[in-house]
Protein backbone atom coordinates (compact mmCIF):
# COMPACT_ATOMS: atom_id res chain seq x y z
CA UNK A 1 0.00 0.00 0.00
CA UNK A 2 1.45 3.01 -1.04
CA UNK A 3 1.15 6.81 1.26
CA UNK A 4 -1.60 7.62 -0.46
CA UNK A 5 -4.03 4.48 -1.62
CA UNK A 6 -6.35 2.29 0.54
CA UNK A 7 -5.19 -0.91 1.83
CA UNK A 8 -6.73 -2.69 -1.57
CA UNK A 9 -4.06 0.10 -3.39
CA UNK A 10 -7.31 2.52 -4.26
CA UNK A 11 -6.02 6.11 -4.65
CA UNK A 12 -7.30 8.01 -2.03
CA UNK A 13 -9.32 11.10 -2.50
CA UNK A 14 -7.32 14.57 -1.63
CA UNK A 15 -9.93 15.21 1.20
CA UNK A 16 -8.96 11.79 2.97
CA UNK A 17 -5.39 12.29 2.68
CA UNK A 18 -6.01 15.67 4.09
CA UNK A 19 -7.37 14.81 6.63
CA UNK A 20 -5.68 12.12 7.50
CA UNK A 21 -2.39 14.39 7.57
CA UNK A 22 -4.57 16.47 10.03
CA UNK A 23 -5.01 13.73 12.27
CA UNK A 24 -1.35 13.11 12.38
CA UNK A 25 -0.83 16.29 13.75
CA UNK A 26 -1.46 15.71 17.81
CA UNK A 27 -3.35 18.84 19.16
CA UNK A 28 -4.91 17.89 21.79
CA UNK A 29 -6.15 20.34 24.07
CA UNK A 30 -6.75 19.51 27.66
CA UNK A 31 -8.60 22.67 28.89
CA UNK A 32 -7.68 25.36 31.13
CA UNK A 33 -4.91 26.60 28.65
CA UNK A 34 -3.08 23.43 28.53
CA UNK A 35 -2.77 22.24 25.19
CA UNK A 36 -0.41 20.47 22.63
CA UNK A 37 -1.25 23.67 20.09
CA UNK A 38 -2.64 24.27 16.96
CA UNK A 39 0.71 25.51 14.68
CA UNK A 40 1.76 22.73 12.89
CA UNK A 41 -1.63 22.26 11.82
CA UNK A 42 -2.39 25.80 11.27
CA UNK A 43 1.38 25.86 9.07
CA UNK A 44 -0.22 22.71 7.10
CA UNK A 45 -3.20 24.21 6.34
CA UNK A 46 -1.83 27.33 5.68
CA UNK A 47 0.32 25.78 2.71
CA UNK A 48 -2.86 24.86 1.54
CA UNK A 49 -4.50 28.03 1.32
CA UNK A 50 -1.49 29.34 -0.04
CA UNK A 51 -1.51 26.89 -2.55
CA UNK A 52 -5.27 27.68 -3.99
CA UNK A 53 -3.71 31.43 -4.61
CA UNK A 54 -5.02 32.77 -1.18
CA UNK A 55 -3.48 35.06 1.17
CA UNK A 56 -4.36 33.33 4.38
CA UNK A 57 -3.25 35.04 7.61
CA UNK A 58 -2.03 33.61 10.96
CA UNK A 59 -2.90 34.47 14.45
CA UNK A 60 -1.29 33.41 17.62
CA UNK A 61 -3.40 34.35 20.69
CA UNK A 62 -0.99 32.83 22.98
CA UNK A 63 1.99 30.27 22.37
CA UNK A 64 1.26 27.83 19.86
CA UNK A 65 -2.28 28.60 19.89
CA UNK A 66 -2.74 29.41 16.40
CA UNK A 67 -5.69 30.00 13.88
CA UNK A 68 -5.74 30.43 10.08
CA UNK A 69 -7.94 32.68 8.40
CA UNK A 70 -8.62 33.61 4.57
CA UNK A 71 -11.20 35.45 2.50
CA UNK A 72 -11.99 33.89 -1.28
CA UNK A 73 -13.80 36.65 -3.14
CA UNK A 74 -16.87 35.88 -4.77
CA UNK A 75 -18.57 36.15 -8.01
CA UNK A 76 -21.63 38.51 -6.52
CA UNK A 77 -19.53 41.22 -4.84
CA UNK A 78 -22.99 42.67 -3.21
CA UNK A 79 -24.07 39.54 -1.58
CA UNK A 80 -23.07 39.25 1.85
CA UNK A 81 -20.31 37.04 2.82
CA UNK A 82 -20.41 33.35 4.35
CA UNK A 83 -18.13 32.46 6.98
CA UNK A 84 -16.92 28.20 6.47
CA UNK A 85 -15.29 27.55 9.62
CA UNK A 86 -13.55 24.71 11.04
CA UNK A 87 -11.20 24.36 14.96
CA UNK A 88 -7.76 22.07 14.74
CA UNK A 89 -7.62 21.11 17.94
CA UNK A 90 -9.77 17.72 19.22
CA UNK A 91 -10.03 16.47 22.99
CA UNK A 92 -7.29 13.85 24.88
CA UNK A 93 -7.42 9.99 23.27
CA UNK A 94 -6.34 7.38 25.58
CA UNK A 95 -4.32 4.88 23.39
CA UNK A 96 -5.24 2.17 25.80
CA UNK A 97 -8.61 2.67 25.20
CA UNK A 98 -7.99 2.53 20.93
CA UNK A 99 -8.02 -0.51 19.12
CA UNK A 100 -5.54 1.66 16.76
CA UNK A 101 -3.31 4.81 17.51
CA UNK A 102 -5.36 7.50 18.15
CA UNK A 103 -3.19 9.88 16.03
CA UNK A 104 -1.60 7.38 13.58
CA UNK A 105 -4.51 8.25 10.61
CA UNK A 106 -4.98 4.62 9.77
CA UNK A 107 -6.87 3.71 6.58
CA UNK A 108 -8.84 0.32 6.85
CA UNK A 109 -12.10 -1.28 6.59
CA UNK A 110 -13.17 1.76 3.87
CA UNK A 111 -12.71 4.07 6.64
CA UNK A 112 -10.17 6.68 8.15
CA UNK A 113 -9.61 6.20 12.33
CA UNK A 114 -8.19 8.33 14.28
CA UNK A 115 -9.03 12.01 16.88
CA UNK A 116 -10.57 14.03 14.94
CA UNK A 117 -12.00 11.84 11.69
CA UNK A 118 -15.42 13.02 13.25
CA UNK A 119 -14.85 16.19 15.87
CA UNK A 120 -13.66 17.83 12.75
CA UNK A 121 -10.78 17.24 10.68
CA UNK A 122 -12.78 15.22 8.68
CA UNK A 123 -14.72 19.10 7.83
CA UNK A 124 -11.36 20.67 7.84
CA UNK A 125 -10.28 18.55 4.74
CA UNK A 126 -13.78 18.87 2.49
CA UNK A 127 -13.48 22.60 3.58
CA UNK A 128 -9.91 22.87 1.60
CA UNK A 129 -10.97 20.52 -1.52
CA UNK A 130 -14.17 22.10 -2.25
CA UNK A 131 -12.33 25.51 -2.20
CA UNK A 132 -10.09 23.84 -4.88
CA UNK A 133 -12.67 22.04 -6.84
CA UNK A 134 -13.84 25.80 -7.30
CA UNK A 135 -11.05 27.72 -7.51
CA UNK A 136 -8.63 24.93 -9.58
CA UNK A 137 -11.32 25.23 -11.85
CA UNK A 138 -11.21 28.85 -12.69
CA UNK A 139 -14.86 29.90 -11.05
CA UNK A 140 -15.86 31.67 -8.61
CA UNK A 141 -17.93 30.76 -5.32
CA UNK A 142 -21.18 32.83 -5.35
CA UNK A 143 -20.31 35.01 -2.52
CA UNK A 144 -16.98 36.13 -0.56
CA UNK A 145 -16.18 33.09 1.89
CA UNK A 146 -14.28 33.56 4.71
CA UNK A 147 -12.73 30.69 5.48
CA UNK A 148 -11.07 29.48 9.12
CA UNK A 149 -9.57 27.21 11.12
CA UNK A 150 -9.94 28.11 14.38
CA UNK A 151 -7.95 27.03 17.66
CA UNK A 152 -9.19 26.31 20.88
CA UNK A 153 -12.24 25.03 20.93
CA UNK A 154 -12.95 22.31 22.39
CA UNK A 155 -12.20 24.99 25.68
CA UNK A 156 -15.11 27.21 24.93
CA UNK A 157 -12.61 28.86 22.20
CA UNK A 158 -11.39 31.58 24.73
CA UNK A 159 -7.61 31.39 22.47
CA UNK A 160 -9.39 31.06 18.68
CA UNK A 161 -12.82 32.03 17.57
CA UNK A 162 -13.52 34.39 20.72
CA UNK A 163 -10.16 36.02 20.49
CA UNK A 164 -10.62 36.72 16.29
CA UNK A 165 -13.94 38.07 17.08
CA UNK A 166 -12.71 40.47 19.53
CA UNK A 167 -9.21 41.40 18.72
CA UNK A 168 -10.05 41.15 14.94
CA UNK A 169 -13.53 41.73 13.88
CA UNK A 170 -12.62 43.19 11.02
CA UNK A 171 -11.49 39.61 9.49
CA UNK A 172 -15.50 38.89 9.40
CA UNK A 173 -16.95 42.50 7.74
CA UNK A 174 -19.61 42.07 5.49
CA UNK A 175 -20.54 38.12 6.74
CA UNK A 176 -24.25 37.54 7.92
CA UNK A 177 -24.32 33.89 8.29
CA UNK A 178 -21.89 30.77 8.90
CA UNK A 179 -21.68 27.05 8.28
CA UNK A 180 -19.57 24.43 10.30
CA UNK A 181 -19.92 21.29 12.64
CA UNK A 182 -21.75 19.36 13.80
CA UNK A 183 -24.82 18.68 11.26
CA UNK A 184 -25.80 18.03 7.67
CA UNK A 185 -24.69 14.10 8.59
CA UNK A 186 -27.18 11.10 8.02
CA UNK A 187 -29.13 8.86 10.28
CA UNK A 188 -31.18 6.20 9.62
CA UNK A 189 -35.37 6.32 10.58
CA UNK A 190 -37.11 3.34 9.70
CA UNK A 191 -35.28 2.67 6.62
CA UNK A 192 -35.39 5.95 5.64
CA UNK A 193 -32.47 7.70 5.39
CA UNK A 194 -32.73 11.60 6.96
CA UNK A 195 -30.27 14.34 7.58
CA UNK A 196 -29.65 16.51 10.54
CA UNK A 197 -29.22 19.99 9.76
CA UNK A 198 -28.46 21.83 12.92
CA UNK A 199 -30.14 25.08 13.54
CA UNK A 200 -29.55 25.57 17.05
CA UNK A 201 -27.02 24.63 20.14
CA UNK A 202 -27.55 24.71 24.01
CA UNK A 203 -25.90 27.27 26.33
CA UNK A 204 -22.85 26.49 27.70
CA UNK A 205 -22.27 26.79 31.66
CA UNK A 206 -18.86 25.48 32.80
CA UNK A 207 -18.81 25.94 36.50
CA UNK A 208 -16.73 24.73 39.42
CA UNK A 209 -18.05 23.38 43.04
CA UNK A 210 -15.67 24.32 45.94
CA UNK A 211 -16.35 22.64 49.63
CA UNK A 212 -14.59 23.60 52.52
CA UNK A 213 -14.66 21.89 55.63
CA UNK A 214 -11.79 20.71 58.52
CA UNK A 215 -8.57 19.13 58.19
CA UNK A 216 -7.90 16.20 60.17
CA UNK A 217 -6.85 12.57 60.46
CA UNK A 218 -8.22 9.97 58.71
CA UNK A 219 -9.36 8.09 61.93
CA UNK A 220 -11.57 10.64 63.30
CA UNK A 221 -15.00 11.12 63.46
CA UNK A 222 -15.60 14.26 60.85
CA UNK A 223 -18.63 15.65 60.22
CA UNK A 224 -17.32 18.67 58.49
CA UNK A 225 -15.78 16.77 55.89
CA UNK A 226 -15.24 18.63 52.66
CA UNK A 227 -15.48 15.57 49.98
CA UNK A 228 -18.90 14.50 51.76
CA UNK A 229 -20.21 17.70 51.03
CA UNK A 230 -18.93 17.76 47.70
CA UNK A 231 -19.76 14.19 46.55
CA UNK A 232 -23.39 14.81 48.23
CA UNK A 233 -23.93 18.19 45.87
CA UNK A 234 -22.23 16.30 42.81
CA UNK A 235 -24.17 13.19 43.17
CA UNK A 236 -27.45 15.67 43.29
CA UNK A 237 -26.93 17.90 40.13
CA UNK A 238 -25.98 14.23 38.85
CA UNK A 239 -29.30 12.92 39.18
CA UNK A 240 -31.79 15.82 38.93
CA UNK A 241 -34.38 14.95 36.57
CA UNK A 242 -34.43 18.10 34.52
CA UNK A 243 -37.50 18.67 32.76
CA UNK A 244 -38.63 18.15 29.14
CA UNK A 245 -38.69 21.75 27.68
CA UNK A 246 -39.20 21.64 23.40
CA UNK A 247 -38.18 24.78 21.54
CA UNK A 248 -39.23 25.71 18.43
CA UNK A 249 -36.13 23.66 17.33
CA UNK A 250 -37.32 20.41 18.51
CA UNK A 251 -40.93 20.78 18.41
CA UNK A 252 -40.42 20.79 14.59
CA UNK A 253 -37.96 18.29 14.77
CA UNK A 254 -40.12 15.83 16.93
CA UNK A 255 -43.19 16.66 14.51
CA UNK A 256 -41.27 15.15 11.52
CA UNK A 257 -39.73 11.97 13.52
CA UNK A 258 -43.27 11.17 14.24
CA UNK A 259 -43.99 11.76 10.74
CA UNK A 260 -41.14 9.20 9.36
CA UNK A 261 -41.52 6.95 12.10
CA UNK A 262 -45.42 6.22 12.04
CA UNK A 263 -45.75 7.39 15.21
CA UNK A 264 -48.50 9.37 17.05
CA UNK A 265 -46.84 11.95 19.20
CA UNK A 266 -49.93 12.36 21.13
CA UNK A 267 -49.32 9.00 22.46
CA UNK A 268 -45.26 8.48 22.16
CA UNK A 269 -43.43 10.93 23.95
CA UNK A 270 -40.60 13.26 22.74
CA UNK A 271 -38.07 10.87 24.40
CA UNK A 272 -39.54 7.82 23.25
CA UNK A 273 -39.39 9.18 19.55
CA UNK A 274 -35.71 10.43 19.75
CA UNK A 275 -34.89 7.23 21.53
CA UNK A 276 -36.27 5.83 18.62
CA UNK A 277 -33.86 7.22 16.09
CA UNK A 278 -31.14 4.56 17.15
CA UNK A 279 -27.91 6.02 16.95
CA UNK A 280 -28.77 9.66 16.78
CA UNK A 281 -31.15 9.40 19.75
CA UNK A 282 -28.03 10.16 22.51
CA UNK A 283 -27.11 13.08 20.69
CA UNK A 284 -30.74 14.59 20.26
CA UNK A 285 -32.27 13.57 23.55
CA UNK A 286 -29.68 15.77 24.66
CA UNK A 287 -31.60 18.58 23.63
CA UNK A 288 -34.89 17.96 24.90
CA UNK A 289 -34.09 19.48 28.11
CA UNK A 290 -31.07 21.05 30.43
CA UNK A 291 -27.81 18.67 31.62
CA UNK A 292 -26.14 18.71 34.68
CA UNK A 293 -22.86 16.19 34.14
CA UNK A 294 -20.20 15.98 36.71
CA UNK A 295 -16.64 15.95 34.38
CA UNK A 296 -13.98 15.83 36.97
CA UNK A 297 -13.13 15.50 40.56
CA UNK A 298 -9.82 16.84 42.64
CA UNK A 299 -9.38 15.92 46.83
CA UNK A 300 -6.88 15.31 49.11
CA UNK A 301 -3.30 14.25 49.18
CA UNK A 302 -3.11 11.05 51.36
CA UNK A 303 -4.80 8.51 52.56
CA UNK A 304 -5.00 8.88 56.05
CA UNK A 305 -5.62 12.95 56.10
CA UNK A 306 -9.21 14.17 55.81
CA UNK A 307 -8.65 17.42 52.79
CA UNK A 308 -9.90 20.86 53.80
CA UNK A 309 -10.98 21.63 50.51
CA UNK A 310 -12.31 19.17 47.61
CA UNK A 311 -13.50 20.55 43.59
CA UNK A 312 -15.67 19.22 41.32
CA UNK A 313 -16.04 20.35 38.09
CA UNK A 314 -19.67 20.55 36.15
CA UNK A 315 -20.37 20.92 32.80
CA UNK A 316 -24.20 22.70 32.43
CA UNK A 317 -25.21 22.57 29.01
CA UNK A 318 -29.23 24.67 29.42
CA UNK A 319 -31.58 25.65 26.68
CA UNK A 320 -31.43 28.94 24.87
CA UNK A 321 -32.52 31.78 27.01
CA UNK A 322 -32.10 29.56 30.08
CA UNK A 323 -29.30 30.30 31.51
CA UNK A 324 -29.89 32.51 34.87
CA UNK A 325 -32.73 30.42 35.70
CA UNK A 326 -30.49 27.41 35.55
CA UNK A 327 -27.80 28.57 37.51
CA UNK A 328 -30.43 29.59 40.19
CA UNK A 329 -31.57 25.99 40.12
CA UNK A 330 -28.11 24.71 40.89
CA UNK A 331 -27.24 27.36 43.21
CA UNK A 332 -30.39 25.90 45.33
CA UNK A 333 -29.70 22.06 44.51
CA UNK A 334 -26.30 22.32 46.12
CA UNK A 335 -26.70 24.48 49.21
CA UNK A 336 -25.67 27.57 50.97
CA UNK A 337 -22.41 25.66 52.10
CA UNK A 338 -20.97 24.60 48.43
CA UNK A 339 -19.03 27.47 46.73
CA UNK A 340 -19.33 27.87 42.69
CA UNK A 341 -17.21 29.53 40.16
CA UNK A 342 -18.18 30.11 36.41
CA UNK A 343 -15.02 29.29 34.75
CA UNK A 344 -16.65 29.98 31.66
CA UNK A 345 -20.14 30.77 30.50
CA UNK A 346 -21.17 30.80 26.57
CA UNK A 347 -24.18 31.94 24.65
CA UNK A 348 -27.41 29.26 23.76
CA UNK A 349 -28.38 29.77 19.76
CA UNK A 350 -31.97 28.73 17.84
CA UNK A 351 -32.37 29.92 14.41
CA UNK A 352 -35.29 29.39 12.23
CA UNK A 353 -35.56 26.34 9.92
CA UNK A 354 -36.09 28.50 6.76
CA UNK A 355 -34.54 31.31 4.55
CA UNK A 356 -32.36 31.27 1.45
CA UNK A 357 -29.06 29.55 3.00
CA UNK A 358 -31.55 26.94 4.65
CA UNK A 359 -32.98 25.99 1.18
CA UNK A 360 -29.90 25.82 -0.26
CA UNK A 361 -27.98 23.21 2.09
CA UNK A 362 -30.92 21.41 1.83
CA UNK A 363 -30.93 21.82 -2.04
CA UNK A 364 -27.22 20.32 -1.85
CA UNK A 365 -28.36 17.63 -0.21
CA UNK A 366 -30.50 16.89 -2.43
CA UNK A 367 -28.53 16.78 -5.51
CA UNK A 368 -26.21 13.98 -4.44
CA UNK A 369 -29.14 12.40 -2.35
CA UNK A 370 -32.44 12.76 -3.97
CA UNK A 371 -35.59 12.36 -1.91
CA UNK A 372 -34.17 12.13 1.57
CA UNK A 373 -35.78 14.71 4.09
CA UNK A 374 -33.90 16.99 5.90
CA UNK A 375 -34.49 17.58 9.49
CA UNK A 376 -33.80 20.60 11.77
CA UNK A 377 -32.27 19.72 15.48
CA UNK A 378 -30.70 21.88 18.00
CA UNK A 379 -26.89 20.58 19.17
CA UNK A 380 -26.44 19.26 22.67
CA UNK A 381 -22.87 20.80 22.81
CA UNK A 382 -21.72 24.14 21.39
CA UNK A 383 -19.46 25.29 18.35
CA UNK A 384 -17.52 28.44 17.27
CA UNK A 385 -20.57 29.41 16.24
CA UNK A 386 -21.40 31.06 19.50
CA UNK A 387 -18.37 33.21 19.30
CA UNK A 388 -19.84 34.71 15.50
CA UNK A 389 -22.96 35.19 16.91
CA UNK A 390 -21.03 38.30 18.85
CA UNK A 391 -21.08 39.78 15.25
CA UNK A 392 -24.46 39.09 14.33
CA UNK A 393 -23.75 35.96 12.33
CA UNK A 394 -26.24 33.69 12.15
CA UNK A 395 -24.66 29.83 11.66
CA UNK A 396 -25.54 26.64 11.36
CA UNK A 397 -24.43 23.12 11.25
CA UNK A 398 -23.22 21.65 7.84
CA UNK A 399 -20.55 19.26 7.75
CA UNK A 400 -22.63 16.92 4.72
CA UNK A 401 -21.88 13.23 5.66
CA UNK A 402 -23.83 10.07 4.34
CA UNK A 403 -23.33 7.34 6.54
CA UNK A 404 -24.50 3.71 6.49
CA UNK A 405 -27.03 3.17 9.00
CA UNK A 406 -24.87 0.68 10.97
CA UNK A 407 -22.14 3.09 12.14
CA UNK A 408 -22.81 4.81 15.28
CA UNK A 409 -21.56 8.51 14.04
CA UNK A 410 -22.92 10.49 16.87
CA UNK A 411 -21.47 8.38 19.54
CA UNK A 412 -17.70 8.77 18.69
CA UNK A 413 -17.72 13.01 18.80
CA UNK A 414 -15.40 12.34 22.31
CA UNK A 415 -15.53 9.08 22.03
CA UNK A 416 -13.58 5.32 21.16
CA UNK A 417 -12.40 4.36 17.88
CA UNK A 418 -13.25 7.78 15.96
CA UNK A 419 -13.40 6.94 12.33
CA UNK A 420 -15.29 8.40 8.88
CA UNK A 421 -16.27 6.32 5.83
CA UNK A 422 -13.90 7.76 2.84
CA UNK A 423 -16.76 7.84 0.71
CA UNK A 424 -18.55 9.96 3.13
CA UNK A 425 -16.12 12.09 2.60
CA UNK A 426 -16.07 12.61 -1.19
CA UNK A 427 -19.64 13.03 -0.50
CA UNK A 428 -19.60 15.90 1.70
CA UNK A 429 -16.80 17.47 -0.66
CA UNK A 430 -19.07 17.50 -3.36
CA UNK A 431 -22.15 18.85 -1.40
CA UNK A 432 -19.86 21.83 0.08
CA UNK A 433 -18.82 22.69 -3.26
CA UNK A 434 -22.57 22.57 -5.01
CA UNK A 435 -23.14 24.60 -2.35
CA UNK A 436 -20.45 27.35 -2.34
CA UNK A 437 -21.09 27.70 -6.36
CA UNK A 438 -24.76 28.02 -5.31
CA UNK A 439 -25.31 30.53 -2.59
Amino acid sequence: MSADTDENGVALDETAIIARDLIRFDTTNYGEGRSNGEADAAEYLEAKLVALGLTPQMFESAPGRVSVVARVEGANPDADALVLHGHTDVVPADPANWSVDPFGGLIKDGLLWGRGAVDMKDMDAMMITALGDILGSGRQPARDIIVGYFADEEDGGRLGSHYLVREHPELFAGATEAISEVGGYSITLNGTRAYLLQTGEKALIWVKLISRGSASHGSRVMHNNAITKLAEAVATLGREPWPLRLTDTTTELIGELARILEQDPQKVGPDELVLATGTAGGFIQGALRTTTNPTMLTAGYKHNVIPDTAEALIDIRALPGEEDAVLARVRELIGPDIEIQIMHQDIGLETAFSGPLVDAMTNALGTHDPGAPVLPYMLSGGTDNKALSLLGIKGYGFAPLKLPAELDFPGMFHGVDERVPLDALVFGRQVLTDLLLDY
